[in-house]
C-alpha cells in the first residue's frame, strides 16, 4: 500500500530542495528523519515537515505502524515562479525569477496489505461517531433556544449598559470644553 503526502508551493527553489531530496530518499525511514535533523538547510524543514505528513497519514488514515514504512518516492516538481526586477544601473532592470516547489513524499507499506480491513474498521467507527452527534443535536434543540433567549437579555443589558457609559462619557466630555471655555475667558480677561 502505497501512502502519499504532498506539500505545494514551497518557497523554495526546486533545485535547492532537490539536493537535500536526493541524499535522503534511498535511506531507511529512521535514518532519514536523523539525516534531515542534521542537516544545515532550509530545504530540510520543508522536507521534514512533509514526511511528518506522510507518516501521520499512514498511522490515522491506514493504522499502519512507523516501522511498516519505507520511503517508496520523494518527488520535487516545479510551481509558479514569481517574476520581479532588481534595478540596475543607467535605469535599467535586471529580470529576478522567484521559484517554487511541490514536494511529494511517497510511502510504502513493508508488511502485507491487511490494511484494508483497518480502514474499514475505521469507517465504520467514523460512521458510528455521526449517528451519535445526530442524536446529541436532536436533544439540544430545545435547550438552544433556551440559551439564545438568555444570550439576547445578556445582549441587551450590555446595550444598555454601554449606553449608560457614552451618556457618562458625553457629560465628561462636555464638562471638560465647558472647563476650558471657562478658563479661555478668565486668560482674556486676566491679559487685558
Amino acid at each position: 500500500m502505497k501512502i502519499i503526502a504532498t506539500q505545494k508551493n514551497v518557497r523554495q527553489t526546486p533545485r535547492k530542495l532537490r539536493l537535500v531530496a536526493n541524499q535522503v530518499k534511498d535511506l531507511s525511514l529512521e535514518l532519514a528523519l536523523k539525516q534531515l535533523a542534521a542537516m544545515e538547510r532550509r530545504a530540510t524543514i520543508a522536507l521534514l515537515k512533509t514526511i511528518r505528513q506522510a507518516i501521520a497519514n499512514a498511522q490515522h488514515n491506514h493504522g499502519l505502524g512507523f516501522e511498516d514504512l519505507k520511503i517508496d518516492s520523494i518527488m520535487i516538481g516545479e510551481a509558479a515562479k514569481y517574476k520581479r526586477f532588481r534595478a540596475a544601473s543607467r535605469g535599467r532592470a535586471h529580470s529576478v525569477v522567484k521559484r517554487s516547489s511541490h514536494i511529494r513524499v511517497v510511502l510504502e507499506s513493508q508488511k502485507p496489505s491487511s490494511a484494508s480491513s483497518d480502514t474499514k474498521a475505521l469507517k465504520d467507527k467514523k460512521a458510528t461517531k455521526g449517528k451519535v452527534k445526530l442524536q446529541k443535536t436532536k436533544k439540544s434543540v430545545g435547550s438552544k433556544v433556551e440559551s439564545k433567549d438568555v444570550a439576547r437579555k445578556v445582549a441587551a443589558e450590555k446595550v444598555s449598559g454601554k449606553d449608560v457609559a457614552m451618556q457618562r462619557l458625553n457629560r465628561a466630555s462636555s464638562k471638560k470644553s465647558v472647563g476650558r471655555a471657562v478658563k479661555a475667558t478668565r486668560q482674556r480677561t486676566t491679559n487685558k
